[in-house]
């Protein structure tokens, strides 16, 4: 497990990050960590009142010369609105280095054949298609510098099914294999791109499964999310802190994985850069008979 205090080592001096959905909950945290490591950043989010409160609170922490914290309003599924945003960094900014593409939704709960299509294809725009229109916007920046990082959020539903909950987990599933894929392509232009699982929160996306009812999300799921709930959930704090990790020169090679927060020893990757570059460690696969000791095929 990795250790608490690990991203207090990680510099992010000079660089300059865009974070979408930053206005609460993960994407303020890490926003938070970015400016205390040194970082300017652009806070992305469809609310201009809640992201200028933040943007606030955040402005007195940015102690580097030239050390900027702005806000751009906007909505990730709008390929206009995505292209405004990264230009908009460029020009405030200089230059680009690290795309957090932290913005997402459960979508509608219950069962996939009741829920409202129209709700459910909007979550596939918001977890799955704005993270791909903000990396196209971005990989030019990243390509034309021979540098960058991207960090995709994903979650439970990238590892393991989530009845009643279909858009998400399927959404999550797809960020993984899009970043194991995005990873293999900028490879050569030295871009690292990485997902993360940052653990079960508690952030306004539970309160949504507990007012929903657990006939809607389903009695067991229910159960866990309020155990949760009374728990305290796995805290803001190593999520944000591995997602600083990511970002910073530390991670350097540390590419196309997803990463808990929570489970792994994520701080000494870089010592394993090479054996991860060579493996499936860390990445989604298919299980076989024999990968759990059959012999059948």
């Amino acid at each position: 497990m990795p250790q608490e205090d690990a991203p207090q080592s990680m510099s992010l001096s000079g660089r300059c990050a865009v974070i979408t959905g930053a206005s609460r909950g993960l994407g303020k945290a890490i926003a938070e960590h970015f400016v205390g490591a040194g970082a300017s950043v652009m806070l992305l989010a469809r609310n201009g009142a809640d992201l200028a409160q933040v943007a606030g609170q955040l402005a007195p922490l940015a102690g580097m010369p030239g050390q900027l914290v702005c806000t751009f309003v906007g909505d990730v599924c709008s390929e206009q609105q995505c292209a405004a945003a990264l230009t908009e960094a460029a020009r405030r900014f200089g230059k680009l280095d690290i795309l957090v593409n932290n913005a997402g939704v459960y979508g509608p709960m219950g069962p996939s054949e009741d829920v409202d299509f129209g709700q459910w294809v909007r979550a596939i725009e918001t977890n799955l298609l704005g993270p791909v229109l903000m990396c196209r916007m971005a990989i030019p920046l990243f390509k034309a510098q021979k540098r960058g990082k991207i960090i995709n959020l994903a979650g439970g539903g990238a590892t393991a099914p989530m009845p009643w909950i279909s858009a998400y987990a399927a959404s999550k599933a797809a960020i993984v294999r899009f970043t194991e894929t995005l990873a293999l392509e900028l490879r050569e232009y030295g871009i690292d791109v990485n997902a993360v699982a940052p653990g079960a929160l508690n952030t306004q996306m539970l309160q949504e499964v507990l007012a929903a009812g657990p006939a809607k999300v389903g009695q067991a799921f229910y159960d866990r999310s309020l155990k949760q709930l009374e728990d305290g959930g796995a805290g803001l704090t190593r999520g944000a802190g591995l997602v600083t990790f990511l970002a910073s020169a530390a991670s350097d090679g540390v590419t196309g994985r997803l990463i808990s927060a929570v489970w792994d020893d994520w701080s000494n990757l870089p010592a394993h850069a090479g054996e991860l570059a060579e493996g499936d460690i860390y990445t989604l696969r298919r299980i076989v008979p024999r990968d759990r000791g059959k012999t059948w095929t």
